[in-house]
């Protein structure tokens, strides 16, 4: 479960306050442990602005093909794909007869 930026930052506080032990405040949350840890670590390093999600997918993919090349890679494939329905299918009628 993915949690906002400022809910992070309520447990952080809820943790930092004396009350209850981490382990029983972090239990009671539903909040892992080692998930906490490296919320903490960020949030000690970037302050809450660091508690934002951050995408998950590169910005810039390094080995992307350029379109030309792929569409025609496309291409190459669909003519195999029907090359081979169409060996199959005669195959298939020459069993059948």
């Amino acid at each position: 479960m993915r949690y906002p930026a400022a809910e992070k930052l309520e447990i952080i506080r809820l943790v930092e306050q004396p009350h209850l032990p981490t382990r029983q405040t972090l239990d009671k949350q539903g909040v892992a442990r080692r998930t906490f840890a490296r919320w903490y670590a960020r949030y000690i390093d970037g302050g809450p602005e660091a508690l934002e999600d951050k995408p998950s997918a590169p910005s810039r993919v390094w080995n992307r093909l350029p379109d030309d090349v792929r569409k025609q890679i496309l291409a190459q494939r669909a003519a195999i794909k029907k090359q081979t329905i169409e060996h199959r299918r005669s195959q298939h009628r020459k069993l059948a007869a």
